[in-house]
């Protein structure tokens, strides 16, 4: 969607002569900024509501009956913003009429932490051998933008954002859950309520009138999202020291508010192999160990009259690891994963880490 904005920004001032006389130059200003305002920290690490870099490898399946706790804090950074054929965008030029325009040099710079705190229940009853359970998760951004855009006539600019507020609230009423010897099953329902800061931002630029975009400054996404989940574990061995996870995430999400703008379906795969191993011989202190990654794709058109190269879906492919501590008596644990992104497209690239906490009450 970002990609697609900065074409706009290219298209918008064709047919128009190119001076740079101090009106021109604010006009340049302004659609700098609005090129900043298209690099919405609130995304930094997805395009959509399901972040595939904040669960751990085994979080995805139902535990035992009980009440759980979890605080995720998730942090992702990047400088790379990726167009529509994966190539890193480091510049936009501007060309209002014959000549060579002018070029803004972009440099993106995002860095993003994130806290969920995470409440789950698993009813104590088991009909036909089915667990159930809900969870909620309201969460907290800490977002920043600091970009610099200059042009090749020595005019420099820069602008940055931070902001801490509330994000949008993901609530899953449904978890399922079903245990065999080798083998765990989950399927899960939630939706994302669109709870967190979001504004849009509505200015008059010259030849192209009334301009309507999102805030840079949002925290949340300013639309619902329908998510269906399903995962399922193989382990090597009966006492599930191992276990071999694939979690596929779909979601069906509405339009954004204030603009006519209907963001593309998405499917994710989870994936990940953990290993536990005994710390001390009494096997109380555990480590879990083992590597994990994701694969997010658009899979459907961007729709509304403010799609532009709706057919365009954006992607990313990440890879990484997971390493934590589970002490047996507490039933408690502490991870720590990391994962590096790769093969981006129409959108931001970078790097994911997660630090979480679990207590079962």
């Amino acid at each position: 969607m970002k990609t697609k904005l900065i074409q706009r920004c290219q298209w918008v001032l064709s047919g128009t002569r190119q001076n740079t006389s101090p009106k021109n130059r604010r006009v340049l200003l302004i659609l700098s900024f609005w090129l900043l305002g298209t690099i919405n920290p609130a995304s930094a690490g997805s395009v959509d509501h399901y972040n595939p870099g904040v669960m751990n490898i085994r979080d995805f399946l139902v535990p035992e009956p009980g009440v759980y706790a979890a605080v995720y804090n998730y942090f992702y950074t990047s400088d790379q913003l990726k167009d529509a054929n994966g190539n890193r965008i480091s510049s936009v030029t501007i060309r209002p009429g014959p000549g060579p325009g002018v070029t803004l040099n972009v440099n993106p710079k995002v860095d993003m932490y994130a806290l969920a705190p995470t409440l789950i229940w698993i009813l104590p009853w088991e009909p036909g051998g089915v667990k159930f359970g809900a969870y909620i998760a309201p969460s907290f951004a800490n977002a920043s933008i600091e970009a610099t855009v200059s042009s090749l006539h020595g005019s420099g600019r820069s602008a940055s954002s931070s902001s801490f507020a509330p994000g949008d609230l993901f609530v899953q009423p449904v978890w399922l859950g079903y245990t065999l010897t080798n083998w765990d099953f989950a399927l899960g329902y939630g939706f994302y309520a669109p709870v967190g800061r979001y504004n849009t931002e509505t200015f008059t630029l010259p030849i192209v009138g009334p301009v309507t975009t999102t805030s840079p400054g949002n925290i949340g996404m300013g639309f619902w999202t329908q998510q269906f989940q399903g995962t399922a574990a193989w382990y090597p061995w009966a006492d599930r020291r191992m276990a071999v996870t694939a979690t596929l995430t779909y979601q069906l999400n509405s339009q954004k508010q204030n603009i006519n703008l209907t963001p593309g379906q998405h499917l994710t795969l989870n994936w990940g192999i953990s290993e536990y191993l005994p710390l001390t011989k009494d096997e109380r202190l555990l480590i879990e160990i083992g590597p994990a990654g994701y694969d997010d794709w658009q899979i459907t058109d961007d729709t509304g009259s403010a799609a532009r190269n709706a057919s365009v879906h954006d992607q990313v492919h990440g890879v990484g690891g997971q390493i934590g501590l589970t002490y047996v008596p507490w039933n408690a644990a502490l991870n720590f994963h990391a994962y590096y992104e790769y093969s981006a497209v129409d959108r931001l690239q970078g790097t994911a880490f997660d630090i979480s906490v679990a207590i079962k009450f």
